[in-house]
């Protein structure tokens, strides 16, 4: 199984959603394997329940409808398209919108599939054009249309495919060109979590990494997790270092207090960058609307990661909105930087 992963835009944040090329093979060792051990994200386990086990008892040659999951970074879309593929009892392929630059490489990925195996693209949104057309008669009619030759000589040649599953990840429908949307069966968006499904979380990963912690350590690290699996068990995997190097292993409340005051995480889980951006917007321009490229310009971030990795959290916190001339730090945001100094 191949996994391309993307570039971290900040790698010394630790709220940072997006799993850097380090940490990659202790979250594969950290993620369920079915949907009995995926916590959260109940809708859609039982849709995606229901569709499998509807394909398993017809048992007719037919495939899993294809599937695009989207929302947020780190809340498991590619672990959810890991647990399909297991439940299905297929092997997956996992690739990344980025990786495959021609449609050559798209081209030799298909071929080399078999009959209901699972295909997971990661940032599907930043597939080529070429590849994306490659990519229509794949999935609709398991069909593979390639040129031979050049020139007046060349000649079209349809080649049949495997019937296979694709399974889309992105954190930006609306950049998903309508064609290939309009391609998914299945197509379901990953919510944040509650906070007591994250204290579930942090529970199962301190049993995997053989790491007791007490309740109230847990449902701590919880309230700083941004509702987000992936930080709670980086988080989680900081404080246990704290604990090794401070106490005797085991993660209390008042070790997780000291580690997050080292880490800088306040109560709302906001890290120095968040807090940075959110002042200097205020700083700089008060109440007034600030677009999208100035802020990038304030932060030094590409809009992108603004719009992609800070914006969501403090949107759904209401300490930043969105107007049609631009963002604004609400009412809530300004009262939170002035308390910032209360972290813990």
């Amino acid at each position: 199984m191949a996994i391309e992963r993307q570039t971290d835009p900040r790698p010394d944040r630790i709220v940072e959603p997006v799993v850097s090329v380090d940490e990659d093979k202790i979250e594969i060792s950290l993620r369920p394997t079915n949907f009995k051990e995926y916590i959260g994200q109940e809708r859609l386990k039982n849709n995606l329940k229901l569709a499998i086990d509807a394909v398993k008892k017809r048992n007719d040659g037919t495939t899993l409808d294809h599937i695009l999951l989207y929302g947020p970074p780190g809340l498991g879309k590619t672990t959810m398209a890991n647990v399909i593929a297991h439940e299905l009892g297929a092997n997956i392929r996992v690739t990344s919108g980025p990786a495959i630059e021609r449609a050559g490489d798209l081209a030799s990925i298909l071929t080399n599939l078999k009959d209901g195996d699972v295909l997971f693209i990661d940032e599907i949104h930043r597939l080529r054009r070429a590849v994306e057309e490659v990519l229509y008669s794949a999935m609709e009619d398991y069909k593979l249309d390639i040129v031979i030759g050049k020139g007046p000589a060349a000649r079209s040649v349809r080649l049949d495919l495997p019937k296979i599953t694709v399974i889309g990840a992105t954190t930006r429908t609306g950049s998903l060109a309508g064609p290939l949307r309009d391609r998914f069966g299945i197509i379901h968006r990953l919510e944040y979590y509650k906070e007591p499904e994250i204290e579930q979380i942090i529970n199962r990963t301190s049993g995997i990494l053989n790491t007791k912690i007490e309740p109230e350590a847990t449902k701590l690290l919880a309230t700083r997790s941004r509702l987000t699996p992936r930080i709670a068990n980086r988080i989680f995997k900081r404080v246990r270092d704290y604990a090794d190097v401070n106490g005797d292993g085991i993660i209390d409340l008042r070790i997780a207090e000291d580690a997050l005051k080292m880490m800088e995480i306040d109560y709302l889980g906001l890290d120095p960058a968040d807090r940075n951006m959110l002042s200097l917007m205020v700083s700089n321009y008060g109440d007034r609307p600030v677009g999208l490229a100035t802020i990038a310009a304030l932060t030094g971030d590409e809009p992108t990661t603004i719009e992609d990795y800070y914006e969501p959290y403090l949107l759904q916190l209401g300490l930043l909105e969105r107007t049609p001339r631009g963002r604004v730090v609400t009412k809530k945001g300004q009262e939170h930087l002035k308390n910032n100094q209360n972290m813990v």
